[in-house]
């Protein structure tokens, strides 16, 4: 049975890897969602550090953006296996950053749906190319 947690070690802090990854970033919409990742040398044990992000912009009020944030780490704390199983497999680690783009609060199923495509595009992407 798959343990749904979200650990501490599992969340991104560091602010040279927040901002290496503004710099150097892959990033991909998948709205309301815009993801930002890199591949990076973690010194975690988990094989993904996340950071989720509500713009101050969009979202005056401080409850609405933590509302916000919280049901997007419950959603990812629900669907991170399949990319674990993904990023262990091709043993690999990567830093990533999600930052809700709507303007208005949407269901949690619409969230919940607009992160399973960020999961499906994240393990895409970390599958190794074919050799010819």
């Amino acid at each position: 049975m798959t343990a749904y947690t979200f650990r501490k070690e599992e969340k991104l802090c560091s602010q040279k890897i927040i901002g290496d990854i503004f710099l150097s970033g892959t990033s991909f919409l998948c709205y309301p969602l815009k993801v930002v990742w890199k591949c990076e040398e973690l010194t975690t044990s988990f094989p993904a550090q996340v950071v989720f992000s509500v713009p101050k912009r969009l979202f005056k009020r401080a409850h609405d953006r933590n509302l916000l944030k919280r049901q997007l780490r419950e959603v990812y704390r629900y669907q991170k296996h399949e990319l674990y199983q993904s990023l262990e497999l091709n043993e690999r680690k990567i830093a990533v950053m999600i930052v809700y783009i709507a303007k208005e609060k949407l269901e949690f199923t619409q969230i919940e749906v607009a992160m399973t495509k960020v999961i499906a595009k994240l393990k895409k992407k970390m599958e190794p190319l074919p050799k010819i």
